[in-house]
């Protein structure tokens, strides 16, 4: 069953949401030819400290591994959970994924966007412009009496005709208490498949999309998922609340912060 969240629990996401989103920006801001991604996650977790909230992937346990970092980095051809590192230099033409999830009292805000170093070719423009657009198009389906499979066909329909790769391997989610609630969310499917959305659901929404063929492989430490053909992605994520109404993204800066 989908979680419904109570109104507190509601104002308690939105404000975790608008700290994620807020990490999220600034990040974006700081990305430049020459900054390396150890030093932007190390960043990400000075502001978040300076928000009173943590990481919520820091120290996230699959089996026996640990996620070492405080945000996940994905550089080009790394689709999601890249890991910051010193040796990891930014250069121009360069896409990077940035991807902050927070957990600040007791649930989780979660959100990701793919930006360009400095400038970037015509094709990898198109390739994050519609993938943003792809994000859009499933968010308009959180409605209530939709099946969760409106939003994975809306990103479907809309990405299949330019010939991109839809990422399989990795889905969106339901979000609240903890990082991964039901349901699961893929990119792709039939409108019909999934549980009735219903107001007080909050999910996070997220197209991954490469610029080449959909398949993936790992890399040696454990986490980062990468293209298999080496071919650019996106990954474009916000967290929504479905409502009796137009679904609210709860993922939205706050200036004051």
């Amino acid at each position: 069953m989908i979680p419904i969240k109570s109104e507190s629990d509601i104002r308690s996401m939105r404000s975790a949401c608008r700290i994620a989103a807020t990490v999220l920006d600034k990040l974006c801001r700081i990305v430049a030819p020459g900054v390396n991604t150890y030093d932007l996650d190390q960043e990400g977790r000075k502001l978040l400290a300076s928000m009173n909230a943590r990481s919520a992937c820091f120290g996230y346990q699959v089996g026996n591994k640990r996620f070492p970092a405080h945000t996940c980095l994905s550089v080009n051809d790394e689709i999601v959970h890249g890991i910051g590192d010193l040796r990891r230099i930014l250069r121009e033409g360069d896409l990077i994924s940035v991807d902050v999830c927070v957990e600040h009292e007791g649930f989780i805000g979660d959100n990701a966007r793919t930006i360009g170093v400095g400038a970037i070719s015509d094709e990898n423009r198109a390739l994050l412009e519609r993938s943003e657009e792809a994000l859009y198009k499933g968010i308009h389906e959180a409605r209530p009496a939709n099946r969760v499979g409106a939003i994975s066909n809306a990103v479907e329909r809309y990405i299949r005709p330019f010939g991109y790769g839809i990422i399989r391997d990795f889905v969106g989610h339901g979000v609240g208490r903890s990082m991964h609630e039901p349901p699961q969310i893929p990119n792709f499917g039939s409108r019909h498949r999934g549980e009735r959305l219903k107001p007080g659901m909050t999910l996070a929404i997220e197209p991954m999309i490469s610029l080449g063929r959909s398949q993936v492989v790992m890399a040696d430490d454990g986490w980062t998922a990468l293209t298999i053909d080496g071919s650019p992605s996106a990954h474009f994520e916000h967290t929504v609340l479905v409502t009796a109404g137009e679904p609210e993204i709860l993922t939205v800066p706050d200036p004051q912060l």
